[in-house]
């Protein structure tokens, strides 16, 4: 349980005035048994397992390329997930999976409150392995409640160098596991065995090793109170019809622990044992009602249906519930049902929104072309007269070969004035592109003297590439500038 502070008092003019912050007082929850702090370890060692674990997976492309399953190349600017392989000019992408990252959370938010918070964020998930090492290490909350109280000896040194130590080791793996995700990690990590990878490297990991090592070990609660912004902008997502977790006060007060003295007949069923604040990570009381610091994991649920179990109340008193259905249960009544809750206007538009988007993602990625043209015209000059009257224009044209094999390509162009097509260093109109590489090529379109796109401002074209074996083509229109320009 978080002790109440002393008040910090000001000791300038007005001596009663207290200051605008307190000190922070350390957390140490209590170890709990119950379903929701299962569910927390079992989604925690899923979630660990996948990040630590992932980089190492992989997966055969073929020659030439990455074996790396997921792998975000920087050097080679794409990003290899599985099967799919996303290029630079297909960002959004990227950019759709964060919008759905973000319709994510607000469906989620609206339906069952700050339920990323409790279970998902890497802050919790991490802090939570924290606090489990410091517990093995230390003991549970009364023990390390007296360790943090007592003055330094050679036990609490010892101690406490065991538990940083730990940290350290898993602030390594977090940092290690992270730049894994950027070069390949079997070489990747003899490389920083043998001290030869790039400073790089070592900077990004010795950075997250220290931010998760405070952020884990030291900060906790700090990180979600006041330097996280999603608890102040939780509240525009979640109504009166949101689940989240409440204390049942038309049940529990007053409360009372003395249940065998005078007037215990008119007491609720809180026994005022404080077990709920004993366990919570954040160290506030949920009896208090909804707070900025709640991140709704569930185990002050835990805490207290284990206590209503000992003393033979039924559970429940601290619970998911939605404000709407507290009339109700003041009255006796059971509450509604929760798809009565979770399927409302709001989370059906952020569903179908956040399905809108996947559906759109899906297709574009079945849809997309394994080759793409793009045409850059060169202005400086806009045209050029050869010394028999033609007009020449320029273009540069990278052509994209996506595939993972050599392709030949020819270039064409339509219009509706006559115009011939040549490519710079190249007999004909055709060229051969690398598996998944770009080339660019220079191209001169010519105009015949006095035709009708020499002597006029401008002329519509389309350049044409098309693969020679499979046959797919990719077209971009632009066009000629000549002498009326």
């Amino acid at each position: 349980m978080r002790e109440s502070p002393e008040p910090t008092v000001s000791s300038s003019e007005n001596p009663d005035q207290q200051a605008l912050y307190a000190a922070r007082e350390p957390v140490f929850p209590r170890r709990v048994k119950g379903k929701f702090r299962s569910l927390k370890w079992w989604l925690m060692a899923v979630m660990l397992g996948i990040y630590y674990v992932t980089p190492w997976i992989r997966w055969d492309r073929g020659p030439n390329l990455p074996d790396q399953a997921v792998l975000l190349d920087l050097a080679g600017r794409r990003f290899f997930f599985f099967w799919i392989e996303i290029w630079p000019h297909e960002f959004y992408f990227v950019a759709g999976l964060l919008v759905m990252a973000g319709l994510g959370l607000f469906l989620f938010t609206s339906a069952l409150g700050r339920v990323w918070c409790g279970y998902a964020c890497p802050q919790t998930v991490w802090t939570d392995l924290f606090i489990l090492v410091e517990r093995w290490v230390e003991g549970d909350r009364n023990a390390r409640l007296r360790l943090f109280r007592q003055k330094w000896d050679l036990r609490k040194a010892r101690l406490r160098a065991t538990k940083w130590f730990l940290w350290l080791l898993i602030g390594l793996a977090t940092g290690g596991a992270w730049i894994f995700y950027f070069a390949d990690a079997p070489t990747l990590a003899q490389q920083l065995v043998t001290g030869t990878a790039h400073p790089i490297a070592y900077s990004t990991m010795g950075i997250l090793t220290a931010t998760t090592f405070f952020f884990g070990g030291f900060a906790r609660e700090q990180i979600c109170i006041y330097a996280c912004p999603w608890p102040r902008i939780q509240a525009a997502m979640m109504d009166e019809d949101t689940i989240t977790i409440g204390y049942r006060s038309w049940r529990g007060e007053p409360r009372g622990k003395h249940r065998k003295a005078e007037g215990a007949s008119t007491l609720g069923d809180c026994i005022d044992c404080s077990a709920c604040v004993n366990v919570c990570p954040m160290g506030i009381d949920i009896r208090d009602g909804q707070q900025l610091a709640c991140i709704t994991c569930g185990l002050c649920i835990d805490a207290c249906n284990d206590m209503m179990d000992k003393v033979g109340k039924p559970r429940g008193l601290v619970g998911y519930m939605a404000l709407t259905d507290e009339g109700r249960e003041r009255s006796g009544a059971a509450p509604r049902p929760i798809w009565a809750h979770v399927f409302r206007p709001r989370t059906i538009l952020y569903t179908l929104l956040w399905a809108g988007i996947g559906v759109g993602l899906v297709v574009a990625l079945f849809l997309r072309q394994p080759i793409s043209l793009t045409v850059a015209p060169v202005r400086n000059p806009i045209y050029v007269t050869l010394s028999d009257g033609a007009i020449r224009n320029t273009y540069d044209i990278r052509i994209r070969n996506q595939e993972h094999t050599a392709h030949p390509f020819r270039l064409s162009l339509t219009s509706a004035a006559p115009l011939s097509l040549s490519v710079e260093g190249a007999s004909g109109a055709e060229a051969t592109v690398p598996a998944d590489e770009t080339r660019i090529l220079r191209v001169y379109v010519l105009a015949a003297p006095k035709s009708a796109a020499a002597v006029a401002e401008r002329t519509p074209l389309t350049f044409r590439v098309e693969d020679t074996v499979s046959g797919q083509a990719a077209e971009q229109a632009t066009v000629f500038f000549g002498k009326g320009h």
